[in-house]
């Protein structure tokens, strides 16, 4: 199959790492043809979708990790499947190209499907499984935030778009930081702000649940750095073998056929303790951190699922 990823600079990513590199280098071992663009090459062109970018050969050595051909421009419609696979944030930049994308459903396969992309971003579809989810409050109201603190004391407050830990607090009971912060974040950005009630389980770990076509297939556990409230992998969360819970399966079985039915074939969860925080559907990570635990081809059980729904377009 000819393979697209629109993603962000290859040239920087962590091989060691990054779930696209690890995808790609599976396209690869399948006998796929490979083709790199970023997002600020994506096109509308008098009906058609196009993108500025090249040819791609990866192989597993850090600095030589991708061979480019020379740039030209493509028709996307002319390839099988196209990875939507640049991190946040999930700004109106980043939800153009999932409009745009939105015109290849007659001819490719976009992953994961940009519409439901663009209407389940990570903080957001949770609140379609309220009896999973910690107490949260979306607001960008200052007085609806501060009863929601009131009534429940300790809480984490971060941006409703954002991504990687950034921009992440802690306000405990005696915390005198939120108008302060408030004022920072609606200063810099017209969004509202996410609140949830801060969960004690999170200093033993955030669980990383990754799923295929709406089934789990493992899991990771990331734990924060000491003296660290968070614990993405990007602000030096340590990653930990960790096996799935009964609760962990509860969960997974309640989202996953709206998953399935979404076109949202890898996602990755957050779960803390006993209950789901994201749904991250934008660009998961996990895949090489499982695999290294598990001993399981994440990467390969993914292109089964993508090859399964070319095919039955086809």
């Amino acid at each position: 199959m000819k393979i697209a990823f629109q993603m962000d600079p290859i040239g920087s990513v962590n091989i060691t790492a990054d779930s696209t590199f690890r995808l790609a280098e599976e396209a690869q071992a399948r006998g796929h043809e490979l083709f790199y663009y970023g997002p600020d090459d994506l096109a509308y062109e008098e009906g058609r979708i196009t993108a500025r970018g090249q040819s791609l050969t990866v192989q597993r050595q850090q600095g030589a990790h991708a061979t480019l051909g020379p740039r030209e421009k493509v028709d996307l419609a002319g390839f099988d499947v196209v990875w939507l696979r640049q991190d946040p944030p999930f700004d109106m930049h980043y939800i153009t190209t999932t409009h745009l994308l939105d015109r290849l459903a007659a001819t490719t396969l976009v992953v994961n499907d940009p519409f439901w992309v663009r209407n389940s971003p990570e903080k957001l579809l949770v609140l379609n499984f309220p009896d999973l989810t910690p107490p949260t409050t979306i607001a960008r109201d200052l007085q609806t935030i501060r009863e929601f603190k009131a009534k429940h004391g300790d809480v984490i407050l971060k941006p409703l778009y954002g991504n990687g830990g950034a921009g992440v607090f802690r306000l405990d009971a005696n915390d005198r930081n939120l108008s302060s912060l408030h004022e920072l974040f609606t200063g810099f950005s017209r969004e509202p702000l996410i609140v949830q009630k801060y969960l004690p389980a999170v200093s033993k770990g955030d669980k990383r649940v990754i799923l295929i076509d709406g089934e789990p297939v493992g899991a990771i556990n990331r734990v924060p750095a000491e003296g660290e409230v968070r614990s993405n992998m990007h602000v030096g969360g340590r990653p930990e073998k960790v096996a799935l819970t009964d609760r962990d399966r509860e969960i997974c079985a309640a989202i996953g056929p709206v998953l399935r039915e979404k076109g949202q074939v890898f996602v990755g969860i957050d779960v803390i303790g006993d209950w789901l925080t994201e749904i991250n559907v934008t660009s998961p990570t996990g895949i090489q951190e499982l695999e290294r635990f598990d001993g399981v081809n994440v990467a390969e059980m993914i292109w089964q699922a993508v090859e399964a729904r070319v095919a039955a377009r086809a």
